[in-house]
């Protein structure tokens, strides 16, 4: 198939990509709803942030424990099995959430044991997150020619933002009117429509690896020195990882919901909301004006204009000045997310790909899940305004100390 470098709508002309991404965006908005609506009912349970930073943390620990690994059989095995079955995981853990949810089955557990089994089961979600998201991040690659994977990765940030808004858009909503344990049913059902997607998708050809075959921890070694040496990759990473575990806000929104900005669950859908449907924006709009011209001088800008959003929400005692504020950090990481995206698919060989998205993966992951811990323990130690101040400040000083290490970095073109 031909398709023009400069064509805004190039990747989505290949059917079996749109499936994938569209796949992903199930499963984004499925597992959105869930974190939002089960973080709720915790905090007003317990009335405690740290709860809250738990649910990161028991997700974040068995992926980052094993996404390398993942990485490392994304090269060697057919990632679309990988996911199948990987998927099929976090479908029976959600099927346990709501056995566990249940109002008839809650009332036999203490409020420790009730936690407890909650974040086991978010760990096990996170175990099977670990190889799926590296067999899906690589796949991206073998779906469209390298042409137009500067707009594969638009278009891929696009669906996955869409699955964003989507999830806690109406996670607050679907909570406040149906209930808690029909909202975990809506979850499952779009598992469901994810898992048909991808059986859509044909088997790909596994690469040839160049050079004798190395074991498991040399193939690990391998995809985290290649990341080292090539400094756009880790410095990308270490932005994302920067930015997000110091500045992230996410996780502890259900307290500026209930105790500050007093909006409630439905409050709470519309700030959820708000980055995603900043970065969705964002990102359509770089389908047309890409910001991978001068790539990283628009990386930069990016975190930075991320962490002075995050110094004026922390501020904030006005709802909608605060909706807009996290609209603003979703629409300066969506400028982020599709540099770095391109990086990733045009950086590594494609035999290496799967290993390299790993390690991305795994800074994501502490950048999300574990930042969200951070959230949780800063906002009870510091007290919650306090703590995003100290966030999103340490944002700014990290751009500034990259910045002026990176700058042979300025003259690198992507596209």
């Amino acid at each position: 198939m031909k398709t023009s470098t400069n064509d805004p709508y190039a990747a989505l002309r290949y059917p079996e990509f749109v499936r994938l991404i569209s796949a992903n965006s199930m499963i984004t908005a499925a597992i959105m709803i869930q974190e939002v609506v089960i973080g709720y009912e915790l905090y007003k349970l317990t009335h405690d942030p740290l709860s809250l930073g738990f649910i990161g943390l028991a997700e974040a620990l068995p992926y980052i424990s094993i996404a390398l690994f993942g990485g490392h059989y994304a090269d060697r095995k057919d990632k679309r099995t990988i996911m199948q079955i990987s998927q099929s995981v976090i479908l029976c853990c959600s099927l346990a959430l709501i056995w566990v949810m249940y109002p008839a089955h809650r009332a036999e557990y203490s409020t420790t044991s009730l936690l407890l089994t909650v974040y086991g089961i978010l760990a096990a979600i996170g175990f099977a997150k670990g190889f799926y998201s590296p067999a899906s991040s690589s796949m991206k690659a073998f779906l469209t020619p390298r042409e137009v994977y500067s707009n594969a990765a638009t278009w891929s940030s696009t669906f996955w933002q869409t699955g964003a808004i989507a999830g806690p858009g109406i996670a607050g909503f679907l909570y406040a009117y149906i209930g808690l344990t029909n909202t975990l049913w809506v979850v499952v059902g779009l598992f469901v429509v994810s898992q048909i997607l991808l059986a859509l998708i044909k088997k790909k050809p596994i690469p040839e690896v160049a050079g004798p075959e190395v074991n498991v921890w040399q193939s690990i070694k391998e995809g985290i020195k290649f990341v080292y040496e090539k400094k756009i990759l880790f410095y990308a990473t270490s932005l994302d990882l920067a930015a997000v575990l110091f500045g992230g806000v996410i996780a502890i929104l259900p307290v500026f919901a209930e105790d500050i900005l007093k909006v409630g669950a439905e409050g709470l859908g519309i700030m959820r909301a708000a980055p995603s449907v900043g970065a969705v924006l964002t990102i359509f709009a770089t389908a047309y004006y890409t910001p991978t011209r001068n790539a990283w001088r628009n990386m930069l800008i990016a975190v930075a204009g991320f962490g002075v959003a995050t110094l004026v929400f922390a501020i904030s005692t006005n709802f909608w000045l605060s909706v807009f504020m996290l609209f603003l950090t979703g629409a300066f990481d969506a400028i982020s997310v599709v540099i770095r995206q391109t990086i990733l698919q045009v950086v590594p060989p494609d035999h290496m790909r799967g290993r390299v998205l790993s390690v991305n993966s795994v800074f994501i992951s502490s950048s999300n899940e574990i930042g969200a811990f951070e959230s949780g323990v800063a906002a009870k130690v510091f007290g919650t305004v306090p703590s995003v101040l100290i966030g999103g400040g340490l944002t700014m000083v990290i751009v500034t100390w990259v910045w002026l290490r990176s700058k042979e970095l300025f003259g690198i073109k992507l596209t």
